[in-house]
């Protein structure tokens, strides 16, 4: 069969569109497929991502970061826990220029798809078509998974995400702020720059909560949204949609390979779902970009772009820090998820211990700040 493009990568999203414009500085030729069905429903994206420094430098070398409104810089973190437990991080403590950046979902996507329209070795597609090397990043419900043969394995958590935008009495002051109680775990971000007085919410809560929160009065939503925070941002409005969706630890057992004689490889949530608590998910998947694209950018001149030695490369690259990543966030998971009697004791004279243990402290946090 002949083969129209070198790379053909199948999901238009944030991780999607960020490799196909890498690996076009490589002069293949891509096909990126966006499918997008004409009697879809149009749903408001209240999602807001903390990215890295990493990140952010990737991001900026493809001239893709967004402006100062739209990535906000966070100078503060605190994490509260259900029992006096407490920890604090700081930039200016650390040395650094920030913390993390908050940066709104749709001004990101605009901005990629804006510089994807304008690479002449992109071609978007409403279909996969045929190439030397298919790269999946359809994010966790992905359908080709199964086509090539890829077993992904679910570990469900009982909780489910929700996510809105809220706008507030008192100005974020570029501060993050997480509560951990009684197995459900609330986060404000901060939007709109340093002055901003908006927040995005994810809010993981039990799936038997998650109902009620979701068709609540916005007046009633707030009202629990201002309890679970303790007034900390004192009166808050809905200024959103409610969206939600199920939680999972999830990994594939492998990220690449040849199947029927097709090489493929995975990045993102395709290939790895982690809790949102650390805000740690689409690093991970800009980190599979950043790794797949230095591989091939480095490969022999000899080998093609799907020679199986080279996916290999990739995944034993990238699956250590993956899996590390997915444990912790599991075990904090679990340890926040009973409530009462040790647990609680026990998980907030650890949070506390943290708070105090200076370089160990220090170095937790430089790894999730991609330095």
């Amino acid at each position: 069969m002949t083969q129209a493009f070198d790379i053909c990568i199948r999901g238009g999203g944030i991780v999607g569109r960020t490799l196909a414009l890498l690996l076009a500085r490589e002069r293949l030729h891509i096909g990126l497929v966006v499918q997008a069905r004409a009697d879809a429903p149009v749903v408001e994206d209240v999602r807001a991502y903390a990215l890295n420094a990493k990140s952010r430098a990737l991001l900026e070398s493809l001239r893709c970061w967004p402006d100062e409104r739209h990535a906000t810089e966070v100078l503060t973190m605190q994490v509260k826990g259900d029992d006096g437990g407490e920890v604090n991080f700081s930039a200016a403590d650390l040395k650094v220029p920030g913390l993390t950046w908050i940066v709104d979902v749709p001004a990101l996507e605009t901005r990629l798809a804006e510089a994807v329209r304008f690479a002449p070795q992109i071609e978007l597609l409403d279909a996969p078509q045929a190439a030397a090397l298919t790269i999946i990043c359809e994010g966790r419900s992905s359908s080709a998974r199964a086509e090539f043969g890829i077993d992904f394995q679910v570990t469900p958590y009982q909780q489910r995400a929700i996510a809105a935008r809220l706008t507030c009495e008192r100005p974020h002051g570029q501060t993050a702020r997480q509560w951990f109680s009684q197995g459900e775990i609330l986060a404000f971000l901060p939007l709109d720059g340093p002055l901003g007085n908006s927040v995005a919410i994810v809010w993981s809560v039990r799936e038997e909560n998650a109902q009620s929160l979701l068709t609540d009065a916005p007046a009633v939503f707030c009202q629990k949204l201002e309890a679970a925070s303790a007034g900390c941002l004192g009166q808050l409005n809905l200024s959103s949609a409610r969206s939600a969706w199920p939680l999972q630890m999830a990994h594939a057992e492998r990220w690449g390979g040849i199947h029927a004689g097709k090489a493929w490889a995975l990045a993102g949530d395709a290939a790895h779902n982690v809790h949102p608590l650390a805000g740690q998910g689409l690093n991970l998947g800009l980190g599979d970009v950043a790794a797949l694209a230095k591989i091939l950018h480095e490969r022999e001149y000899w080998r093609s772009v799907g020679d199986e030695k080279l996916l290999r490369r990739y995944e034993r690259s990238r699956k250590a820090e993956v899996a590390t990543m997915g444990a912790t966030m599991d075990g904090l998971q679990q340890l926040f998820w009973h409530s009462g009697g040790p647990w609680q004791a026990a998980r907030n004279w650890g949070m506390n211990g943290f708070d105090h243990s200076g370089p160990v402290k220090q170095w937790v946090a430089r790894q999730a700040m991609g330095f």
